[in-house]
């Protein structure tokens, strides 16, 4: 029991249910949002007028960043012309917090085969059995690697220097949208999000560590979270901008936020319904916008075990929106103790799920495997259960980790295949469709609550 409390905590990533307004002071920041998706004119001069700064321009979706310590300020923002909502520019703890593990406990600082007995001579690689269930060897043995795609993963910090991640990286695209923090992750911990994400979509296959699915696409690594997981919300929707304008293939949110639609009280205030709906369609704004500039948004489903076909009330962004991809997380059971045999495409315990809201599954790992006894996979002894989680690049290492947040970027390096395939440049509608023809249709047939469309798979997306 103590081991399973443990590990809920390290793994519920995109819980995000502890949502406060941003600015802890007098000094409050707010998002205007316009009736169309250009900025009125004057604008600035009205913001001053009604007692606050423009911070940030967003103006490719008719949004500003404003602070202001004039407790009226939202009150005399709703009267300028050509805005039509004026919203607190929340908080949220996007990536939930870790709580305490000892990291020794479970991470380490041609032709291919599937894991664990692939015979690669990237040593870490035969851990990666979710290669083995999107079939992503296979797909690199028809030639296909992601070369010519170009992914953005918008998260925390990243390990820039990491030998599996920096061969990939486009720095002179990367960016940092946090104030007070770099692109580099700071944290003196082995954890990092945004390195864990990016080096399953995309870890160098050279000879050295881990492989990414997609190991010759391209990174642009965009900072929108802090390090320990929390972010505004103009900092998410700024990122999706940008990732569009950098002519991203693919934009990959592992992270997630929930609102709920009839608003929330907290010791910091009160956000009512019509701010919710407001925070909603900003943000809608930038999936739009970036699904219109040519990138396909690919998001985390979230980890509560959540049925969103019976949630009326709560959303889970930006999963939820439209022309966004919602993925599931799936999962072997004891995939060490019998690599060749153990299914690994259950439904991860923790996943959200419901036909109205995943599009596809993706390998995100469990920890529910119920034994104790160690397991010898890849030269490393630890107990069986650790196998079954997915393994990928950290702060100066690698480590384990579960979630949807570990599917979402499974998906992405599926996706960057097929763009790599097809030349680069794919219209988002025809890589969803792609990504559809080729999946795994698992669960009942079609559409299901729990796979979606079915578990991505690249083999049957270049065969």
């Amino acid at each position: 029991m103590k081991r399973l409390i443990t590990i809920l905590v390290l793994v519920f990533f995109i819980a995000a249910l502890l949502v406060v307004p941003a600015g802890a002071d007098s000094t409050k920041s707010y998002i205007l949002m316009a009736k169309g998706n250009k900025l009125p004119k004057g604008l600035e001069a009205k913001v001053a007028a009604a007692g606050g700064t423009i911070d940030r321009y967003i103006e490719q979706v008719g949004l500003v960043v404003v602070s202001s310590n004039d407790p009226n300020f939202s009150v005399n923002a709703a009267k300028i012309s050509g805005i039509s909502d004026v919203m607190p520019n929340v908080v949220s703890q996007w990536v939930g917090p870790l709580g305490d593990f000892n990291p020794e406990d479970i991470s380490v600082s041609e032709d291919f085969g599937n894991p664990p007995v692939s015979g690669d001579d990237d040593f870490f690689f035969d851990l990666q059995w979710g290669h083995d269930a999107v079939d992503a060897p296979e797909a690199w043995n028809e030639g296909y690697r992601g070369a010519g795609a170009r992914v953005a993963v918008l998260d925390g910090g990243f390990d820039l220097d990491h030998p599996d991640l920096a061969p990939n990286i486009n720095m002179a695209l990367s960016m940092n949208f946090v104030a007070g923090e770099t692109l580099q992750y700071a944290l003196p911990d082995p954890f990092s999000h945004g390195s864990h994400t990016a080096g399953t979509i995309a870890a160098a296959d050279n000879g050295f560590g881990t492989i990414g699915v997609a190991p010759e696409a391209e990174l642009v690594l965009i900072k929108v979270l802090g390090d320990e997981g929390s972010g505004s919300f103009a900092d998410v929707i700024s990122g999706i901008v940008y990732a569009a304008d950098v002519d991203a293939d693919i934009i990959s949110m592992s992270l997630g936020a929930y609102l709920n639609k009839n608003g929330f009280c907290d010791s910091e205030g009160c956000v009512s319904a019509n701010e919710v709906a407001a925070l909603v369609n900003a943000i809608k704004r930038a999936t739009d916008y970036a699904n219109k500039e040519g990138s396909l948004v690919i998001a985390s489903a979230g980890n509560d075990a959540i049925d969103f076909d019976h949630t009326a009330n709560l959303i889970h962004i930006p999963s939820d929106l439209p022309k966004v991809l919602s993925i599931s997380a799936t999962a072997p059971i004891g995939w060490a103790t019998d690599p060749g045999n153990i299914f690994l495409d259950n439904l991860a315990s923790y996943s959200n799920y419901g036909q109205s809201a995943i599009d596809f599954g993706a390998p995100g790992g469990d920890f529910i495997y119920p034994g104790d006894e160690a397991c010898l996979i890849a030269g490393l002894l630890r107990p069986c259960w650790v196998f079954d989680l997915v393994f990928s690049t950290g702060n100066n290492g690698w480590y384990w980790s579960a979630g949807t947040s570990m599917a979402a970027p499974h998906a992405s390096g599926v996706a960057a295949i097929i763009v790599g395939m097809n030349g680069g440049d794919m219209k988002p509608s025809h890589l969803e469709a792609a990504l559809r023809a080729s999946a795994d249709d698992l669960g009942k047939p079609g559409n299901d609550d729990a796979y979606g469309a079915g578990r991505v798979n690249a083999y049957n997306a270049v065969r």
